[in-house]
C-alpha cells in the first residue's frame, strides 16, 4: 500500500478585485476553486492545463508562498495551513520549490555557492566548512563542476541556471520538490536534459515531485499520475498512462488531441475547442467548460460535476459518466 504524503482537500484561492473611488471589493477572481488530490511517497504527480488555469497558484499555495483562501494542506500528516511563519519555515526544509525562470529566482549579485549556502544557513544545517563541501557535492550532483561556486548566475546558460535551481532545492535534502514549469523556458534539446536529471536525482534521494506544466508531452515522460487542471479546477486525474490512452473527459480529449505527432502518415481526429476560456472572476455556472463542449448537456449548465472514480483509479468530473 502506498504511502501518501501530501494530500489537499478542498483548496480555494480567491484573489479580491478592488474598484470605484473608495477601492472597495468589487468582486474575485477564483483562480483555484476547490481542488482535493493527494500525492503517494515517491512518486511524480503531473499537473497540467492552459494558462491561467491556476496550477502554479497551487503550487504555490502547497509551500504557502500564497495564502489559500480556504482547505486544507496535509504533509506527512501535518496540516500547513494552521502553522505560524516560523513553523512554516521550518517545514520548507522538507518541501522545496523548484520556479519557471531560473534566472529570476537566483539572485544576481550572489556568486552560485552563497545562494547554494543559503538554505543551510537559514536552516542552521552544518558549520561553514561542511557548507562548503555540501554546495560541491551538489553541484556535481546536478552535472556541474565544483569550480562554478565561485561564478555568477549571469555567467551560465539557461540549462545551467536551471541546474543550480534544482541543486538549490535539493541542499536541505527534502522529501517533496514542487517544480514549477521548470523546463518550459528552456530549449528542447535541454529540456530532455534537465528532465533525466531530475529522473535520476528522484532514484537517488528517494523524492516526491509535484510537476506542473503546459506540455502534456513533459508530463507524460516524468509522471506517474496526471492531473488536469481547467479554470482553478480539477477536471480529470489517473496515471500517466490510462490518461493518454483512454481520457475521460471532453477537455483531456481536446487537450491531448493538440499534442503534434510526428508522422506526417497519421491521420489523426481532433477535436478543436471552440470560443475561449471564461474569465476566472466569472466563471460560468455548473461545469466551467460547458461553455466550450461539444457534449455539453442541460445538467451541464446548472450543476457543478464532483470528481468521481469512473474507473478503477481513474477519477473525472464529467456528468456524462453519473451513475444512473
Amino acid at each position: 500500500m502506498a504511502e501518501i504524503l501530501l494530500e489537499v482537500n478542498q483548496l480555494k484561492k480567491y484573489f479580491p478585485i478592488n474598484g470605484g473611488i473608495f477601492g472597495k471589493r468589487v468582486g474575485e477572481v477564483k483562480a483555484v476553486d476547490d481542488i482535493s488530490f493527494f500525492v503517494n511517497k515517491g512518486e511524480t504527480l503531473g499537473i497540467v492545463g492552459e494558462s491561467g488555469c491556476g496550477k502554479s497558484t497551487t503550487g504555490r499555495m502547497l509551500m504557502r508562498l500564497i495564502e489559500p483562501t480556504e482547505g486544507k494542506v496535509l504533509f506527512e500528516g501535518k496540516e500547513l495551513t494552521n502553522l505560524s511563519d516560523g513553523d512554516m519555515r521550518k517545514m520548507r526544509k522538507e518541501m522545496q520549490m523548484v520556479f519557471q525562470d531560473p534566472f529570476a529566482s537566483l539572485n544576481p549579485r550572489h556568486t552560485v555557492e552563497k545562494i547554494l549556502e543559503e538554505p543551510l544557513i537559514v536552516h542552521g544545517i552544518g558549520d561553514k566548512v561542511e557548507r562548503k563541501k555540501r554546495v560541491k557535492e551538489m553541484l556535481e550532483v546536478v552535472g556541474l563542476s565544483s569550480y562554478h561556486a565561485k561564478r555568477y548566475p549571469h555567467q551560465f546558460s539557461g540549462g545551467q541556471r536551471q541546474r543550480i535551481g534544482i541543486a538549490r532545492a535539493l541542499m536541505t535534502k527534502p522529501k517533496l520538490i514542487i517544480a514549477d514549469e521548470p523546463v518550459s523556458a528552456l530549449d528542447v534539446s535541454i529540456q530532455s536534459q534537465v528532465l533525466n536529471l531530475l529522473e535520476d536525482l528522484q532514484e537517488e534521494f528517494q523524492l516526491t515531485y509535484i510537476f506542473i506544466a503546459h506540455d502534456l508531452g513533459v508530463v507524460k515522460h516524468i509522471s506517474d499520475r496526471v492531473g488536469v487542471m481547467y479554470l482553478g479546477r480539477l477536471v480529470e486525474i489517473t496515471e500517466a498512462e490510462k490518461l493518454y490512452e483512454n481520457p475521460l473527459h471532453p477537455y483531456t480529449k481536446a487537450l491531448l488531441g493538440a499534442v503534434p505527432v510526428p508522422d506526417p502518415t497519421l491521420k489523426k481526429e481532433r477535436e478543436l475547442l471552440t470560443g475561449d476560456i471564461p474569465s476566472p472572476s466569472n466563471p460560468p455556472s455548473g461545469c466551467a467548460f460547458h461553455t466550450r463542449c461539444r457534449e455539453c448537456m442541460d445538467i451541464c449548465k446548472t450543476e457543478r460535476p464532483q470528481l468521481e472514480e469512473i474507473e478503477p483509479g481513474h477519477f473525472a468530473a464529467c456528468h456524462l459518466y453519473k451513475k444512473k
